[in-house]
């Protein structure tokens, strides 16, 4: 069964600094008409810092959407014509003011299928050193490094529940067991 929906039409209805909506006239598979509006994203990296001793790098961040406190991983959305492993070496120093001398490449995940576009591109950042932060204007959180037991525990009993966090911690803990190549880079 083919399942393609095919645009008939469409029309950017917000265009914001950040992200874009796009609304669209489609035909379903059984030949009617609906409406699909999603969000257009650059799409995003998130970084998962192991230091030598087992530890991972979180961050402590407001979520404005949710009116709350998130523990996570490093991330950002990617910058026009960047690279995502130069985004990801550009987030990690920003926000945490590490740099890392092994990158892999885990993978990428589509957050939100329903309404959005975003891709995040997934790495794992080894042999750390610290340095300083260099945060963008406006942005606020704090660095914290937790050794990997204690965040895996934390996706158990709900500390850490933001999906890119989620996803980037299964891949790092199946590269652990042996059962995720990864592309050295």
């Amino acid at each position: 069964m083919d399942l393609t929906e095919k645009k008939l039409a469409g029309e950017q209805v917000f265009n914001g600094g950040f992200i874009k909506v796009q609304r669209d006239s489609v035909s379903l598979p059984d030949g009617s008409t609906a409406w699909r509006e999603y969000i257009r994203h650059p799409g995003a990296v998130a970084v998962l810092a192991l230091s030598d001793d087992g530890k991972l790098l979180l961050e402590r961040q407001f979520r404005y959407p949710l009116a709350r406190t998130f523990l996570e991983i490093p991330a950002g959305k990617i910058d026009p014509q960047e690279a995502p492993l130069a985004t990801a070496r550009r987030e990690l120093l920003e926000e945490t003011g590490y740099r890392a001398a092994n990158w892999f490449y885990l993978g990428k995940a589509y957050p939100c299928i329903g309404y959005s576009d975003e891709v995040i591109h997934y790495y794992l950042a080894t042999a750390l050193t610290a340095g300083e932060r260099q945060l963008d204007e406006g942005e606020f959180l704090e660095v914290l490094t937790v050794p990997l037991a204690e965040v895996m525990t934390m996706t158990l009993d709900g500390r850490i529940c933001d999906s890119k966090s989620l996803v980037g911690l299964h891949w790092l803990a199946a590269w652990q067991r042996g059962e995720l190549r990864c592309e050295a880079l």
